[in-house]
């Protein structure tokens, strides 16, 4: 073994070095002087989406755009021999995923000389949870509204359920589904404006372990049967999701309110195309309203666009209540969305930008009463993208 492979050798960190190292919630990596990755902690395996054993095969450069800050970052700390800080740095990639603004702290290694260590404090998660976090109260104009309509809404739907059964007795195989379909989706609009109280905050939300995907595939037959006729919509799901712990009915809204906006954004684009896509990610714990711990919040659903995109002025604030893109539109159909997820303890954010407009929502899974590890599945799943890391490189 060389001089300079002994020296790198060295400068892996033993193992209760590394276990406390994995137990910092910010990505931290180990620069060599040629800029090669020597060592990451799991927070920085989960960040640049690649196990310990692919970033340690790669230079710096491999994972940020070309010509990045945080490069000549880690220069200025080798001249100056002397930490350096930088706020608000976008290292944004095609391989580590777009929005990735961070806070940087740079340091060198006294002991090695030209081994910087760097600590990457990502911004856009903080800042899309506080701006949710202060939407939420405003949601509950919601609730004063859907009970002054309560009355309005519920009689209509009696007369739209007692014709799809008129239908239903003189309809063929085919229709007979879909009068079927009227019905069912009559009476989830009743129980949700029954129930439509269990949005305030001092009422708990009714749960129960729920499969995501048959929650989504029922919202896409809802959609393509209807006002997604027109659009494709694709199917990115994860078979081995463990279930998410909510409320059937309430995810139902959530998804086809999703899909609704995304298929008016799209308008009449003949290449216009949705994708509910579903993922493991470990590594994110919150402390949300209600309680002292911190959350995992392991199971990520999106839907995603290839509309025009939402503008930047409004992305803000696109969860409050009135606030809206449509020229007929109330504002308020985001508002409840992010109620609802708030209330099951997720989040939910948007990153938008033209011909991709993704609407994230980060959850909890299901702990049963034998004692289901969020923990233990944070390793299988870890373990399991690490192989496809090493696959893909």
């Amino acid at each position: 073994m060389s001089d300079n492979q002994t020296k790198g050798a060295n400068l892996l960190p033993a193992k209760g070095e590394t276990t406390v190292l994995d137990a910092l919630p910010h990505p931290i990596v180990l620069i060599a002087p040629d800029d090669e990755v020597k060592a990451a902690n799991t927070a920085a395996e989960v960040f640049f989406g690649a196990s310990g054993a692919v970033l340690r095969r790669h230079k710096l450069s491999y994972f940020v755009p070309f010509g990045s800050p945080v490069l000549t970052l880690i220069e200025q700390v080798r001249e100056r021999g002397a930490p350096v800080n930088e706020y608000k740095v976008d290292i944004s990639s095609p391989r580590i995923g777009s929005e990735k603004m961070v806070d940087i702290y740079a340091s060198p290694v006294a002991e090695h000389p030209g081994h910087v260590t760097l600590m990457l404090q990502e911004r856009t998660m903080a800042e899309k949870i506080d701006r949710q976090l202060t939407s939420r109260g405003a949601a509950r104009t919601v609730t004063s509204l859907a009970a002054m309509l309560a009355h309005e809404i519920k009689n209509p739907l009696s007369g739209i359920r007692g014709a799809a059964q008129l239908l239903e007795q003189s309809a063929d195989d085919d229709d007979r589904g879909l009068t079927r379909l009227i019905m069912e989706e009559a009476d989830r609009i009743v129980k949700l404006v029954d129930r439509m109280e269990v949005f305030s905050d001092e009422r708990p939300v009714d749960r129960e372990p729920v499969n995501i995907h048959v929650i989504l595939d029922h919202v896409k037959r809802l959609a393509q049967s209807g006002f997604a006729r027109n659009i494709s919509i694709v199917e990115e799901y994860d078979p081995s999701l463990p279930p998410v712990y909510a409320n059937r009915d309430q995810l139902i809204q959530v998804f086809l309110n999703l899909v609704k906006n995304a298929t008016e954004a799209i308008g009449d684009d003949a290449e216009g195309e949705i994708v509910l896509s579903t993922a493991f990610r470990p590594g994110i714990r919150l402390s949300v309203p209600g309680g002292a711990e911190r959350v995992s919040l392991p199971l990520e659903f999106c839907v995603r666009d290839n509309g025009p995109g939402v503008p930047e002025d409004l992305l803000s604030y696109l969860f409050d209540p009135f606030v809206t893109t449509k020229i007929n539109g109330t504002g308020l159909g985001l508002a409840l969305v992010a109620k609802i997820i708030g209330d099951h303890g997720g989040v939910i954010e948007c990153d938008s930008q033209p011909r991709k407009t993704t609407f994230r929502i980060l959850m909890p899974a299901f702990v049963n009463a034998s004692g289901y590890d969020e923990e233990a599945s944070d390793e299988d799943k870890t373990g399991g993208e690490t192989s496809d890391s090493d696959r893909n490189d």
